[in-house]
């Protein structure tokens, strides 16, 4: 199949999606509930959809387009909410997170669509080892060039990404040491990885028309990249966060990604080279192993530093757009979350070291995931 046009969209446009955890209210294990959300879903028009992931306990939600994180904010609110009223009339509850603390792999059942299928045949266990949650976030691009050079700037800051987002430090029952051990699953796939150093579509097109030469790819969406161009859209989707606890932090995550876009297409501060990836690798594995612990070395100048303190410096660089795009009060939001070094991995160990019971944990993020939902019931 050849590569699709990339399609004309509006610069720094938005669009968010969520892979969400179906949980039962008794023992907060994975419930196989997507067909019923999906039914009683269809009763509510909503922006964006809601459609199912690869095993039934899983559900996606997106957005539509959005002009601003804030405007992220309100579907997803708006998404929430309804998702939560429904879980409510079945007995189950909706949770974020990268990864489920406990749930056993080999339990799961393939969600019943070809494609789903297709994917099981082919991957074997791995398909439902893929019971993970992560967030995507599509950046609009005036230009398919203008796209991948974008994509390649923004791999410079995937460890950013992925240490903010982190929620993923249990499997199968265990603290992994990681703060994404969600990734992990991800990097087994054999076409995960990073995008091919291609700075115009036509070269990018040439890579394309080769691996479908080859049989291994039928259309970008057998790409399992970090940062994949999405001609269809005309977006840039990055791949690497973890599912967070709330949406108000999912909206927060989508308003840097924003700002960062603005600086790269307004200001041209640097030009990535085939070079970049040389640390790529390493930096991504530190972000997934120690969160916004981790050591981070800059691509352009080769200087180890903190991670934390690249992130900080960053959100200071974008500030200016951030205002400018109405996103100011989320890059604060993650600004002193960085400067107390928290994020959702460490709020899930923190409640795990408190209850030492993880269905408790989960009780507990299903809580948070409701927001103002949990306020409302209580009055």
């Amino acid at each position: 199949m050849s590569l699709e046009t990339f399609q004309k969209s509006d610069a720094l446009s938005l669009g968010v999606e969520l892979e969400l955890q179906l949980v039962n209210t008794h023992d907060y294990d994975l419930a196989p509930y997507a067909e019923d959300m999906l039914r009683l879903m269809t009763k509510t028009p909503l922006p964006g959809a809601v459609v199912p992931e690869m095993t039934s306990s899983m559900i996606e939600v997106s957005t539509g387009v959005c002009r601003s994180s804030s405007e992220v904010l309100g579907q997803l609110s708006q998404i929430r909410d309804a998702l939560v009223k429904c879980a409510d009339k079945l007995n189950i509850a909706v949770v974020g997170g990268g990864t489920h603390p406990f749930q056993q792999w080999h339990e799961r059942r393939i969600y019943d669509k070809p494609r789903f299928r297709e994917l099981s045949e082919l991957y074997g266990y791995l398909s439902k080892q893929f019971t993970i949650f992560g967030q995507h976030v599509h950046v609009g691009c005036p230009d398919a060039d203008t796209a991948l050079l974008t994509l390649h700037r923004m791999s410079r800051y995937i460890p950013h990404f992925i240490a903010m987002s982190a929620s993923s430090p249990y499997v199968q029952g265990q603290d992994t040491a990681f703060d994404s051990a969600r990734l992990n699953s991800v990097f087994a796939f054999p076409l995960s990885g990073r995008a091919p150093f291609a700075l115009t579509w036509d070269d990018f097109t040439t890579y394309y028309d080769k691996m479908t030469r080859t049989g291994v790819v039928k259309s970008m969406k057998d790409f399992y990249w970090d940062i994949r161009p999405k001609p269809e859209f005309g977006t840039i989707e990055i791949r690497v966060f973890d599912t967070p606890l709330t949406v108000e932090r999912a909206a927060a995550l989508a308003g840097f990604v924003q700002a960062l876009a603005a600086w790269f297409m307004e200001d041209q501060p640097f030009m990535p080279t085939e070079d970049d990836y040389l640390v790529y690798t390493y930096n991504r594995f530190q972000a997934c192993r120690f969160g916004l612990d981790a050591a981070y070395v800059d691509p352009g100048t080769g200087q180890h530093m903190p991670l934390r303190e690249h992130i900080q410096l960053t959100l200071h660089q974008v500030q200016r757009h951030a205002a400018r795009l109405g996103a100011s009060s989320f890059i604060h939001m993650l600004q002193s979350s960085v400067e107390r070094a928290e994020n959702d991995a460490r709020w899930l160990r923190e409640r795990q070291g408190e209850e030492e019971l993880l269905a408790e944990v989960i009780r507990q993020a299903a809580q948070r995931f409701r927001g103002g939902m949990a306020h409302a019931q209580q009055g």
